[in-house]
């Protein structure tokens, strides 16, 4: 009888190490991929990271760190979910989650960014959830250490190495392609397809911010604190202080928030540009000063274009005039500039320039400088859209040849383990 107990205990030991796993491995692969999607977006919050802790220096290497970063993520994941390198895939996994939940606690403290972007775009989670996230996932790490023999091994430890490099370097050519272009999948609220007024809505009987005012009174040398329902309005013998407004509770916030453009003499012309009945060029390049001129001639030859055929072209910059003026003798540019945040700018487009086409208000295509079309090209998409055809599935195709590509060589590898070592084994130990 008590051999059995022993063998109930370990088999229940072996499913919660079973589960453990798949949590870590589940959460670690969502987060490096998504990371991955958009390295730019992981590489501006890096930088965030750097200048609160005053290490701005180190942000030229925020790009670096956060493809490498991803990979590593990525690759802990997998190796996680494939029992592979089971005790060292522990360990280092356990460092990472030693570094990042102590990290989220400060965050979570004193809130020097408000979302960790440990998720990247796709969820948007609290300092504090983050961080409670995180003591999950280290305790499973924790309990998954200590019983790594027990886990579901997928291949044997002859192709281990193979599997971490493939692994590790396939993550850092996704994430590198997605930089040279643009991200696969759009989690932000500029994405193809999106109306950017409706996103900047907000239900009428949704929750709204609510605040409250509080009092500072002093009576005897002594400060106290009063709200509406209970200061001392009619008590002559306190003495008024201070006043302060708290939020109280959060109500819904609209995807965008804000959507301010401006042209040179300071007029706000957003509203022309987003209840614009016919298209609009939108060259977006967040910072002149770096942006790149590798494609200036498509670029000058597709504002020609709208030209010829009446469609309004601007470029949106952040950049001051000084910085204009030198874009404007190095490449020619003859197309009228309007100016808005450079925040707002990085968010709509991962990329410096960025083409933008816009109509009423919905962004119908999104191309990286590197991407821009030639203009017979781009008279095509223009007849496209116009036609109300749907080209908007590019990026989930795409997505669909990329897992392709990363999960066929997998499957691969495991038939060639199977047939050369695992059936091998089997044979020779019946």
């Amino acid at each position: 009888m008590a051999k059995n107990k022993q063998m109930t205990k370990e088999r229940i030991i072996k499913v919660i190490a079973e589960i453990c796993r798949l949590l870590i491995g589940s959460v670690f692969v969502f987060s490096g991929f998504v990371k991955a999607i958009d390295p730019v977006g992981f590489a501006i919050k890096i930088g965030d990271y750097l200048v609160d802790f005053g290490l701005q220096n180190f942000k030229p290497l925020a790009l670096l760190v956060s493809i490498n970063l991803s990979a590593v993520e990525f690759t802990l994941g997998v190796c996680m979910l494939l029992g592979v390198y089971r005790r060292y895939t522990s360990i280092l996994t356990l460092l990472f989650m030693l570094v990042m939940t102590p990290l989220t606690l400060y965050l979570a403290l004193f809130n020097p960014v408000s979302d960790c972007g440990c998720f990247g775009d796709a969820i948007i989670l609290s300092n504090w959830e983050t961080f409670s996230k995180n003591v999950v996932l280290l305790s499973a790490v924790i309990f998954v250490l200590i019983h790594h023999q027990k886990l579901f091994q997928c291949f044997t430890f002859r192709v281990y190495w193979f599997i971490v490099l493939f692994v590790y370097v396939y993550c850092v050519g996704f994430s590198y392609w997605n930089y040279n272009h643009l991200p696969l999948l759009d989690f932000r609220p500029y994405k193809i397809g999106a109306n950017i007024p409706e996103q900047m809505a907000i239900p009428d009987d949704a929750p709204q911010d609510v605040y409250e005012s509080i009092f500072i009174y002093e009576k005897d040398g002594v400060k106290k604190e009063f709200t509406l329902d209970n200061y001392p309005a009619n008590d002559s013998t306190w003495t008024f202080v201070d006043t302060r407004t708290e939020l109280v509770s959060e109500g819904v916030k609209p995807a965008i928030e804000t959507f301010n453009v401006y042209d040179k003499d300071y007029n706000d012309v957003s509203d022309i540009l987003l209840y614009s009945e016919e298209p609009i060029f939108l060259l977006i390049a967040h910072k002149l000063e770096e942006a790149s001129d590798e494609r200036i001639d498509a670029i000058n030859n597709l504002y020609d274009y709208a030209l010829e055929r009446g469609i309004s072209f601007y470029c949106i910059t952040g950049s001051a005039q000084k910085y204009i003026q030198a874009w404007i003798d190095i490449t020619g540019a003859e197309y009228p500039f309007l100016f808005a945040d450079d925040v707002l700018l990085k968010t709509i487009i991962r990329s410096n320039p960025g083409l933008v086409l816009i109509n009423n208000g919905t962004i119908l295509e999104k191309r990286h400088y590197k991407d821009i079309p030639e203009e017979e090209y781009m008279a095509e998409v223009l007849n496209d859209y116009l036609e109300e055809k749907q080209t908007n599935n590019k990026g989930y195709r795409w997505i669909y040849i990329y897992l392709s590509g990363f999960t066929v060589p997998l499957l691969l590898i495991w038939v060639y383990d199977y047939l050369h070592f695992r059936r091998r084994k089997e044979s020779e130990d019946e």
